[in-house]
């Protein structure tokens, strides 16, 4: 027999698609308000337990909720009764996966939890079940059939337990006020991170490693200070400190290259650095100091770095920032 794997595929994406749709729709208002109100008000952590591919799901519910701002964390049932449960405190909130709501070794954890007098939330697709009985709290994640052919691999029920804690970990977010600086602290080295908390500070040259040369120098001053400096660029201060120009390697060839030999020993730093220079504070954003130098009809590859008093404290190069992963 031909199978036309296109078509199946779809088939079966629609399936699972469907299952979702028809499981927002069976959603209780009351137990979905329980359960929020359970987790959003959970002074210690989130535990969240499942067996086999109902575990794996429940591991991913469970990085979600941490980096979303929820604290939580996965454990096995198996685990948690031989030790594990040591980990689970009467503050916390348990949350239990199951399809079936009877997987032994759940139904046998369960004595200990109530001893413990833990919030017991579960996500189950029997509401007859031992599991949805015994819990404070339950969510239908019921389908009316598996993807697998054969209706016997955990697929559509695992695909719609999925989307019910991601449901819910979106809704904590939003329950909490999370903003996108305190997820991007949650994500310190990813794009999304770096763009909210990397700093000029934390990019620029500065201190000892500050390209600076005082106003008056020589162009010849000029170059042994760009090649010290060895960032193509050097900043122009007055006695106080204060940014008075930038002068960058570019400006110098073409300085000499204007300028006739029998002038060049008159050549001072002033008439050939740019005054009034973009600049960049050590509090800014290195992302948005990237547009600074990027946005702008002639884009630029260095900025001075003032503090509020305009004294020069460093210098930041678009180098820098994209080698950080901006």
């Amino acid at each position: 027999m031909t199978i036309n794997n296109l078509a199946e595929v779809q088939n079966l994406l629609r399936l699972e698609s469907e299952a979702i749709s028809r499981t927002a729709t069976r959603m209780d208002q009351a137990q979905v308000e329980k359960v929020i109100d359970l987790l959003a008000t959970c002074s210690g952590k989130v535990v969240i337990m499942g067996v086999g591919k109902s575990g794996i799901i429940a591991q991913k519910i469970a990085a979600t909720m941490t980096s979303a701002g929820t604290a939580a964390l996965y454990l096995h049932p198996s685990d948690a009764l031989h030790g594990g449960l040591g980990i689970v405190q009467s503050n916390d909130v348990v949350m239990v996966l199951s399809n079936s709501g009877e997987t032994a070794e759940i139904v046998d954890m369960l004595p200990y939890l109530n001893h413990r007098q833990v919030a017991l939330i579960s996500i189950v697709g029997n509401l007859d079940s031992t599991l949805a009985r015994r819990a404070d709290a339950v969510l239908d994640a019921s389908v009316d059939k598996e993807a697998c052919p054969l209706n016997l691999a955990p697929t559509t029920s695992t695909t719609v337990a999925l989307a019910i804690g991601d449901a819910l970990a979106m809704t904590l977010m939003k329950v909490k006020g999370l903003t996108s600086n305190d997820f991007a602290i949650n994500h310190p080295a990813g794009r999304l991170g770096k763009r909210l908390t990397l700093r000029v500070a934390d990019l620029m040259h500065g201190g000892a490693d500050n390209p600076t040369i005082a106003a008056g120098s020589s162009w010849m001053e000029v170059v042994r200070a760009i090649s010290k400096g060895g960032l193509g660029a050097v900043n122009v201060i007055d006695s106080s400190g204060r940014l008075t120009g930038i002068i960058t390697d570019g400006d110098l060839r073409r300085a000499i290259e204007q300028t006739s030999y029998e002038s060049l020993a008159e050549l001072k730093c002033d008439d050939f650095m740019t005054r009034k220079p973009a600049i960049a504070t050590p509090d800014l954003l290195a992302f948005d100091a990237l547009r600074l130098m990027e946005d702008r009809p002639s884009q630029i590859s260095v900025l001075p770095v003032v503090d509020d008093g305009h004294v020069c404290v460093g210098l930041v190069r678009v180098h820098d920032i994209v080698r950080s992963g901006l």
